[in-house]
């Protein structure tokens, strides 16, 4: 998803581009102008920068070429965001956890962005570093996102590192790329994954029934992995005699990431039945009502996900680092309601 082969396909929902979707019922015309002829607003030459970028598929699947032959089926462009002004520094306070000349680690609270896009221009972690590094901050990330390297969904809290020199923003991407980081999430899930513990291997890329989401693929995506274990279940009645027990309402699962795709998370364990709770995106169906009101009683207004630990070796200094962060209150309060049950 990402544009920059130095950061991690993390994205968040904001960073999902706008989607143009037409039908193409009769062939035959080279492609470039097709799509051109189907989307008015984009010349022939904007179609083939496109589909040179990978951003056009028909029927889920990638179409590169401009010189073919277009095929009848529906076509999707997933138009790249553009950010419209330079980020500016802003007095945003942050919670360090670590800095030296080239690196800075901090807990993420939940509502930021991690950097400017549509929605999101302001406010963000990068206009924050910019204050807080002043000019010391890594460019390879270019000049929207500077030192990052990792994503957090918006609404996501918790550790993240940004990069304030170049040597340690290659180092940095190299580890994520290697899959050489140890990252584990605290998730407040509906019912419980089965089994308890386990991995999950699949396929993620956009969902070809709704596109602004994404989906577990069973052709086309990128790999990803989560580990996952369930730490507590919560409103489960124990078994009675011969009578199975009642599932649980609720657990804490926590989530291992051995790969980044854009919201891996949050689509693996909607695909274990076990959606986040507080997911608007991916949380189908309802909870129970006793959940629902713990919910509403902690406030809490987002996913329920916390990166909880960011462990990696320094990429200058080859110092060992592990950061470990307790989820923020409004998870908090939600996971004692969730014990009471």
């Amino acid at each position: 998803m990402s544009d920059d082969p130095l950061i991690e396909d993390f994205a968040t929902e904001e960073d999902l581009p706008p989607v143009l979707e037409a039908t193409v019922k009769v062939g035959g015309a080279r492609l470039d102008k097709a799509l051109s002829d189907l989307f008015p607003t984009l010349s022939r030459a904007r179609v083939q920068a496109l589909l040179a970028e990978g951003v056009v598929t028909r029927d889920g699947q990638p179409v590169s070429s401009a010189s073919s032959k277009a095929l009848p089926g529906l076509y999707a462009v997933a138009m790249p965001a553009v950010i419209s002004a330079i980020p500016q520094p802003e007095n945003i306070p942050l919670t360090v956890l670590f800095e030296d000349a080239d690196l800075i680690v901090i807990d993420k609270p939940a509502g930021m962005a991690v950097h400017p896009a549509p929605g999101s221009e302001t406010g963000t972690l990068v206009n924050a570093l910019l204050h807080h590094c002043a000019a010391s901050l890594s460019g390879i990330g270019g000049v929207a996102r500077p030192g990052i390297v990792h994503r957090l969904d918006k609404h996501t809290s918790g550790v993240m590192v940004a990069a304030k020199s170049d040597a340690a923003h290659a180092g940095l991407s190299a580890l994520f790329a290697a899959h050489d980081i140890e990252r584990t999430y605290i998730a407040l899930v509906r019912g419980a994954p089965q089994p308890e513990k386990g991995r999950i291997v699949s396929n993620i890329g956009r969902s070809t029934g709704d596109r602004k989401k994404m989906a577990v693929l069973r052709v086309g995506g990128r790999e990803a992995i989560t580990d996952y274990e369930v730490e507590a279940l919560f409103g489960a009645a124990p078994r009675k005699g011969s009578r199975p027990a009642a599932p649980p309402l609720a657990a804490r699962v926590a989530c291992t990431l051995h790969t980044g795709r854009t919201h891996q998370i949050r689509v693996h364990m909607a695909s274990k039945g076990s959606p986040l709770l507080g997911d608007p995106v991916y949380g189908t169906g309802s909870p129970a009502n006793p959940v629902r009101a713990a919910i509403e009683a902690a406030g809490l207004t987002r996913q329920a996900l916390h990166a909880t630990i960011l462990g990696f070796v320094h990429p200058v200094t080859g110092e060992a680092l592990r950061f470990e962060t307790a989820p923020p209150e409004d998870m908090r309060l939600l996971e004692q309601s969730l014990a009471a049950l």
